[in-house]
């Protein structure tokens, strides 16, 4: 925890003391004022990620939304203020000129992150396979993280999901990253008629597990963990997270797959495609990786997991990557997108 706790102290100073209390000097604010807005933003990840993590109400819920948007804003403003660094000692600009520009700039890119988390794209995802008898039409949604999104959120995307008219649903995970989130701020998903299929993701585990789960089954989700179900010519299976790499080769071994179903696997993580492929899964689905959501984030995103958004294959074994279907901490999309996945399935004989 005090490592935690340093290394927190030692982003927040890189990431938020200097470039904010760089654009207090060039825009000429007494010391006063720069640190009466400076410290505020310095603290603001401890207040939120510490002092206000089993706190509830609409005002703690303001705050650390203030806090998640400038932590997802952070990166661009410490770019904005390096560039500027160098611009002034190259160019005699005026800095308090320079440091509007940043934050009209930083404003505008604000907005425009918002609205792309706010606004799930539909991504169609067309395959075929032999075992398939008939066109199959089902959706995936994973890393909504109602918490930090709200069941108004989860409301937009359950109409988007009822719009596709799919046979099926399928949530990979970290549908809900906060303790205390009731039954009732879940209940939009009863509004969909058709079975929902649940694995869970690693942000439950950090919450109350057991709760949600049975929140989940009371709405009529069916939870897998390290089972499958049969659904007209499909066998679809779900595997607890765990931050194993070798969690689906230990666990599937245990779950009869079925030679003649199409298979679909869900595991919150994209590790064990190769695994997947070894056990006859025909179609493994995740989500997690967020696929950094907010740029340059992606980059070590992609240094972690080798699979981290959209379509692979291994094989005859395909893996499919969700970037997310919500966001977590900030309500942020920089360079990624908020996804609802359409798989539109169908027998090989019609791909010809």
């Amino acid at each position: 925890m005090i490592r935690i706790f340093i290394i927190i102290l030692i982003l927040s100073t890189v990431l938020f003391a200097y470039p904010v209390w760089r654009l207090g000097t060039w825009l000429h604010l007494s010391t006063a004022t720069n640190l009466a807005i400076t410290v505020p933003l310095f603290l603001s990840q401890l207040i939120a990620r510490f002092g206000l993590r089993h706190r509830k109400g609409p005002l703690v819920y303001i705050i650390r939304g203030a806090a998640d948007f400038f932590l997802g804003l952070s990166p661009i403003i410490f770019g904005e203020v390096l560039l500027a660094e160098l611009c002034l000692l190259l160019f005699d600009w005026p800095s308090a000129n320079v440091a509007i520009a940043i934050i009209i700039s930083t404003a505008i890119i604000g907005i425009w992150g918002v609205t792309q988390a706010w606004h799930p794209k539909v991504v169609a995802v067309p395959l075929s396979s032999d075992r398939l008898y008939r066109p199959v039409r089902f959706v995936q949604i994973s890393d909504v993280h109602i918490g930090s999104r709200t069941s108004r959120y989860l409301d937009k995307i359950i109409d988007s999901v009822i719009d596709l008219s799919p046979e099926f649903l399928c949530i990979t995970g970290d549908l809900v990253d906060q303790r205390g989130v009731t039954e009732d701020k879940l209940r939009s998903l009863k509004r969909y008629s058709g079975p929902i299929y649940y694995c869970t993701g690693n942000h439950e585990y950090y919450e109350d597990l057991e709760e949600i789960l049975e929140r989940l089954k009371n709405l009529g989700v069916e939870v897998l963990r390290s089972r499958s179900v049969e659904f007209d010519g499909l066998q679809v299976i779900g595997i607890d997270d765990n931050s194993d790499p070798q969690q689906v080769a230990r666990i599937l071994p245990s779950i009869d797959v079925l030679d003649d179903h199409y298979s679909i696997l869900l595991y919150h993580r994209p590790h064990g495609l190769e695994d997947a492929h070894r056990h006859g899964i025909d179609l493994k689905l995740s989500g997690h990786t967020h696929n950094g959501q907010i740029m340059p984030f992606h980059l070590a995103v992609n240094k972690v997991f080798k699979y981290t958004r959209g379509l692979y294959q291994y094989e005859n074994t395909y893996l499919y990557v969700n970037e997310g279907s919500g966001t977590w901490g900030p309500t942020l999309r920089l360079g990624t997108r908020s996804e609802i996945t359409l798989f539109e399935l169908s027998p090989m004989r019609q791909a010809a």
